[in-house]
């Protein structure tokens, strides 16, 4: 599969990602990935995670941080705001601290 991102839609796809795994986006999730991206970034992505099969979400997303470089520091950033999207609503969950684990294998 192609994907075009940019490295800000990359990020949205994996921060909608975050949210929706455990298929319970909550509104304090959703305002904070709004605060990291435009509104019209956000529905694009958003509609394309939720389109998406569990399995096409994990495989563009390896896929993109294979194709791509990402410094050590771009890494961090993205696992800390995954951890604060996953504490958004107040609580994680077993569904998002497997999601959690699956993406930082990803990205290490």
């Amino acid at each position: 599969m192609n994907l075009d991102w940019t490295k800000k839609e990359f990020e949205a796809y994996v921060l909608l990602y975050a949210a929706h795994c455990n298929h319970i986006e909550d509104d304090n999730e959703q305002a904070f990935i709004r605060s990291k991206i435009d509104d019209k970034t956000f529905h694009r992505m958003h509609t394309e995670v939720v389109v998406d099969s569990e399995e096409e979400n994990l495989n563009k997303i390896q896929q993109y941080f294979r194709e791509n470089e990402f410094t050590q520091k771009e890494k961090e950033v993205l696992l800390r705001n995954i951890k604060k999207v996953f504490f958004a609503d107040g609580s994680v969950d077993y569904l998002e601290k497997k999601v959690f684990d699956i993406l930082k294998k990803i990205f290490y």
